[in-house]
């Protein structure tokens, strides 16, 4: 495997997934910093990772990188996890002025655009501006809870002292229509970031009421992140086997 080093921020760290072939997985990108373009790194047990590599969203890290065989969508890459160094952090300092300079150059036009163009180059990543947004709850499905706990099972069988993470048993989505697209016939994606997942789990010692806590996250994940003064952008990705199956992957809100 030819690896090759990349410096790269990260720009989208979902939560844990379990995976018969790995036990459990986190979907990382970011945009290289080498060629300017988005860059899906796997696979990554960043629960396994030693504690000096554990990178947070917005990391710039260092690591050899290799074009996955076995994943022909244009932005996977195989990550030598050994090999990850966290060499800055771009904060947030005069409106995410650090970060912007790196994420809105791979703005695309739209994600009718993308699903439009995707049979023909098989872009899987891209970052959208949406407009119109509603959030959504569900619970989630009764084969995703039945899966989970089928991997972690294994998981405890191969190293009992790692914790389970929790499944999360509810299922947060967007809808939207892309800005720009007059024809947009709309969006409904789910939306797998990390941070949603996480402070699902978190939030509940200050909010024990389950109707409150789902209350809460929304006002952070619409009335917050989606308010008319943030500069709102979705970080959109695919399922590898189901190339028209795309997922909200993360939100990129600096202030107007």
């Amino acid at each position: 495997m030819n690896w090759e080093p990349h410096q790269i921020l990260i720009t989208v760290k979902t939560y844990p997934t379990p995976s018969k072939k790995y036990v459990e997985t986190v979907c990382v990108a970011g945009v290289s910093l080498s060629n300017k373009k988005f860059v899906r790194l796997y696979p990554i047990r960043y629960r396994d990772l030693d504690e000096n590599k554990k990178f947070k969203k917005y990391s710039v890290i260092k690591a050899k990188i290799a074009k996955a065989a076995d994943d022909h969508r244009p932005e996977s890459y195989k990550i030598n996890a050994d090999s990850i160094e966290i060499i800055d952090t771009l904060g947030t300092k005069d409106k995410w002025l650090k970060r912007k300079g790196i994420v809105l150059p791979v703005l695309d036009k739209s994600m009718c655009e993308i699903l439009k163009q995707e049979p023909l180059t098989h872009k899987s990543l891209g970052l959208i501006k949406p407009e119109r947004i509603e959030f959504t709850k569900g619970k989630a499905r009764n084969k995703d809870i039945e899966e989970a706990q089928r991997c972690y099972a294994q998981m405890d069988l191969i190293n009992k002292q790692k914790q389970t993470i929790e499944f999360i048993p509810y299922e947060f989505r967007y809808k939207f229509y892309c800005a720009g697209e007059p024809n947009c016939p709309g969006h409904d994606f789910p939306i797998i970031d990390w941070e949603i997942g996480q402070s699902y789990r978190s939030w509940r010692a200050d909010y024990p009421n389950e109707d409150v806590l789902l209350q809460k996250i929304k006002q952070r994940w619409f009335d917050e992140i989606c308010s008319p003064n943030k500069d709102t952008y979705f970080y959109v990705g695919n399922v590898h086997r189901f190339r028209d199956t795309f997922m909200v992957l993360g939100v990129f809100y600096p202030p107007k």
